[in-house]
């Protein structure tokens, strides 16, 4: 069922691209309404936690290849992380939680980022935070065993290590009209 969610979600990603660039219609609304509630901030970051840690597993296992190796899935996943931010004002960014630092851009730097690496590496399932104009989530991505050859030069086990993914999303506040 994941697999076909995750799934589901490339092909959507990719569908949302091509229509993207085809500059002869504009179907896609880019105004949509920010979050106006908690609820609603975080059932948005944790659809979105889904799409990515899936698409990121599915990439990994199916089109990684070792002896043709082109291209990082997580790095390809930043190009969307940048139209996301440029389109939907919704800011993605990996986080190293108990892993190598395979890019420095990914360690924490903010407060949240740093409990986000400890809360994640302890097991918890999702970070957030709440500001009146801010929505921060952090949620956890599962590096299996195939993928510590990378993350992890010098291991001692394969078991399975965390990485994460905050993702920070405005929160309008509005009033009732009734």
């Amino acid at each position: 069922m994941k697999r076909r969610m995750a799934l589901t979600a490339s092909v959507l990603i990719c569908a949302a691209w091509l229509v993207a660039d085809d500059k002869t219609s504009d179907p896609i609304d880019k105004n949509l309404v920010n979050a106006t509630t908690e609820t609603e901030a975080r059932s948005r970051a944790l659809l979105l936690h889904e799409m990515v840690s899936g698409t990121l597993q599915i990439v990994h296992r199916d089109f990684f290849d070792d002896d043709n190796a082109h291209a990082v899935p997580s790095a390809s996943l930043e190009d969307v992380f940048h139209e996301m931010e440029k389109s939907f004002n919704v800011k993605l960014k990996w986080l190293t939680v108990n892993t190598d630092i395979v890019n420095f851009d990914h360690q924490a730097k903010t407060e949240f980022e740093k409990s986000a690496v400890t809360s994640l590496g302890a097991g918890k399932p999702f970070v957030e935070l709440v500001t009146p104009d801010r929505y921060q989530f952090a949620g956890p991505i599962r590096l299996g065993s195939q993928c510590l050859k990378c993350h992890v030069k010098l291991r001692t086990s394969n078991e399975d290590r965390t990485a994460g993914l905050v993702i920070t999303m405005p929160i309008s506040k509005t009033t009732s009209s009734r």
